[in-house]
């Protein structure tokens, strides 16, 4: 389209205090666009100037130069007219110094950034199909159960697709479930059975029961399913998947140093439900009552040579069932060991409740062994108890809490037609839980549209299920009306672009393939990539990826940033003011830099910002084309990766640190040293260390020297 353009600068919130403002607006010759000012661009009468603008005077380009684009964001959306964000009021006036020549650069630099990326983005063509609204639950238990219930409620169509011969999962085979109202005291009805009752009497709700999924293909909104039930194959198609297999007993035949498997009357937890659900807490060896009964802790858990991690729920468990062995039997003694008791929240009382109890003894402490005697009664020696010393123990049943095993850790549930695998991808941190990025998106695995919901995301009690799977059950409802109207849904929320691929030039190198990390493409038999739109996170990791530069959106492509990277205004060598271009995340990084704007802190003013989608989306090219204009230092400051990542991309900033091999190979052409480029992690909570962050990269690159590329 012509592009007829409108710079609109903002002289509110101490930008006009701190601004020569008169001085940026005669750029406008040079920018070719019409600048205007206004006291408060937010207002009724400054969004009134604009607006006029585009309605009389046909501008169809708008740079807002004011406060960051991560606020106001409504209030500067224009229908059919591109919008560029410039930020002077927490990245310039709020962290410069104010009416300094050098503050006053900085201003003019990201007008003239911001053009020159408003006259090369284009408007969205959002990619629309008709989708189907109904959701896929693969699991027939509480998780499972409650998401169906609440997507048919908000009146979507759920069909559920569970293993067993019947719903209910581990639900269904409980006694009792942990309370839920005050005081957190009194044991209460699993309700399994209403639940049932619910689903069958939904119209909204198709159950297949024995049955598997055998193929999931497709996209949001247009999943194509493929169900084995009952030795034959139904075919189906949903619009997204909620993934609540939940989770599996750890297999106790590894607990030989507890005594299970050696003596019959050491059992699981799970064991131990089903005695009290099916009539007695009895001893497997003759079948007498068990009226002395001791519950070992983390048996198996916390353990590197088992499961590493705390199964959450075990100790109420097991003070639950400590619960059924007194209301059996009013003179029974039960006997809780454990490394620490976890009742977090409201169980905290249900814990207090336990400790009331005369008949219920509770100690920290270690089993050193476990011994049987003629009549099959089990002998217990503790260690480093809280009573001081080692104690002895004769029980006639020993329970163990032996922790939860995701089914994912163990089955193929998904069976994913997807060129990167069935399965969601392995993350050691999660043990085989399903995958999810916790710290942003607590529902969200790496393939859209698939949400994990209970146990076979975490261990849960019935309760936090419930909660999960509600939350689930809305966000795979809201995946679906977004990819209906063409947008993504997190964390780019309401974004209409998506990746375009110019195929014309692609070499199948499967660079974009490979690393997009939430399996958007697929692949043709020569390893082109084939595009499943309603997959893409607009994260642009695949732009960053393409060494041919095929891949771009229509606001955000290696052509629009290299525009801004190539409009700065890099001083002379004579100046002694080394210029230094920084690739931002505008997740964690970009908003560490408005908190320090916010909170008045002040860094080197030879510093310009480009935010970015991601870490992972940089491509190689912004960085020659920097270096190759003069300037002296590039900083690529994105999320944490590692163990602790909070990349709201998954892998953005690992892929990107990855990548700095393919860096080197850019400074190595250019002649130039290693240490002008630097790639830093940054949470929105380190916005502190900002001036110390870039102080010392400046002490680097005066210890280099000015790039040599200077003036050329």
């Amino acid at each position: 389209m012509e592009r007829k353009v409108g710079v609109y600068i903002c002289t509110g919130c101490g930008i006009g205090e701190a601004l020569d403002v008169e001085k940026l607006s005669n750029m406008g010759p040079s920018l070719g666009a019409t600048v205007k000012t206004h006291e408060f661009l937010c207002g009724e009468q400054g969004l009134q100037l604009i607006k006029g603008d585009i309605d009389g005077e046909g501008v169809n380009t708008v740079v807002i130069a004011a406060c960051s684009p991560r606020v106001n964001y409504e209030e500067f959306d224009f229908p059919n007219t591109v919008v560029e964000r410039v930020n002077l009021r927490e990245h310039v006036a709020w962290s410069h110094t104010p009416n300094d020549e050098d503050t006053q650069r900085i201003a003019s630099d990201y007008i003239k950034m911001g053009t020159a990326k408003a006259k090369k983005i284009e408007l969205p063509e959002p990619h629309i199909e008709e989708v189907t609204r109904s959701v896929l639950v693969i699991g027939g238990g509480v998780s499972g159960m409650t998401a169906a219930l609440e997507v048919a409620r908000a009146g979507y169509e759920a069909v559920i697709v569970e293993k067993e011969a019947q719903l209910g999962g581990w639900m269904g085979k409980m006694k009792k479930r942990l309370p839920t109202q005050y005081p957190y005291a009194k044991l209460e009805d699993p309700g399994v059975d209403a639940k049932v009752a619910e689903i069958n009497s939904n119209p909204n709700i198709k159950v297949y029961t024995s049955a598997t999924v055998e193929q999931i293909a497709g996209q949001p909104g247009m999943f194509d399913v493929t169900i084995n039930a009952n030795g034959g194959t139904v075919e189906t198609r949903v619009g997204s998947v909620v993934l609540a297999t939940g989770w599996k007993p750890y297999d106790a035949s590894k607990l030989e140093s507890y005594g299970y498997g050696v003596y019959p009357n050491v059992v699981t937890n799970v064991a131990m439900e089903e005695m009290a659900k099916n009539g007695g807490i009895n001893r497997p060896s003759d079948g007498k009552a068990a009226k002395n009964v001791v519950f070992i802790q983390c048996a198996g858990q916390r353990d590197a040579d088992h499961l590493p991690y705390c199964s959450s729920v075990c100790c109420a468990t097991s003070l639950k069932q400590a619960t059924y062995v007194r209301e059996s039997d009013p003179n029974a003694l039960v006997y809780i060991i454990y490394k620490d008791m976890r009742t977090p929240g409201q169980y905290e009382l249900f814990y207090k409740s336990a400790q009331d109890d005369p008949g219920i003894f509770l100690t920290k402490g270690n089993i050193t062994s476990i011994t049987e005697d003629e009549a099959n009664n089990l002998i217990l020696e503790v260690e480093d108890t809280l009573l001081g010393g080692p104690i002895k123990i004769k029980a006639d049943m020993v329970v163990l809490a032996t922790g939860m095993v995701p089914t994912t850790a163990e089955e193929a549930i998904l069976n994913l037609k997807y060129r990167q695998g069935p399965g969601l991808p392995d993350l050691d941190l999660f043990n085989g839980f399903a995958d999810s990025n916790f710290i942003c998106f607590p529902y969200e695995t790496r393939r859209t549209g698939i949400y994990s919901a209970g146990c076979v995301k975490m261990p849960q009690t019935i309760a936090e299920s419930i909660d999960d799977a509600t939350g689930a059950a809305l966000k795979a409802i809201q995946v679906v009306e977004a990819v209906s109207r063409g947008m993504a849904v997190h964390p780019r929320a309401g974004d209409m672009t998506y990746p375009e691929f110019f195929l014309q030039r692609c070499t199948q190198c499967k660079r974009c393939t490979e690393e997009c990390p939430f399996g958007t493409l697929d692949e043709d038999e020569k390893g082109t990539p084939q595009p499943n739109p309603n997959r893409c996170r607009r994260c642009g990791i695949c732009m960053g990826a393409c060494p041919e530069r095929l891949i771009s959106f229509k606001n955000y492509s290696v052509d629009i940033l290299s525009s801004a990277v190539k409009i700065i205004d890099v001083p002379g060598e004579e100046e002694g003011k080394p210029m230094v271009v920084a690739f931002v995340c505008e997740n964690d990084a970009y908003p560490a830099f408005d908190m320090a704007g916010i909170n008045r802190i002040q860094y080197d003013p030879n510093v310009r910002m480009i935010p970015v989608r991601c870490l992972g989306s940089c491509n190689t090219v912004w960085i020659a084309d920097a270096l190759s204009k003069g300037v002296d230092g590039i900083l690529m400051i994105g999320c944490k990766y590692g163990d602790d990542y909070q990349c709201h991309f998954a892998k953005g900033s690992e892929l990107a640190n990855y990548r700095m091999g393919k860096v080197q190979e850019t400074l190595n052409r250019l002649v130039l040293e290693s240490d002008r480029v630097q790639l830093l992690q940054l949470s929105i909570d380190e916005y502190d260390k900002i001036p110390s962050i870039i102080g010392e990269f400046m002490e680097k690159l005066q210890e280099i020297g000015p790039n040599p590329y200077k003036g050329f």
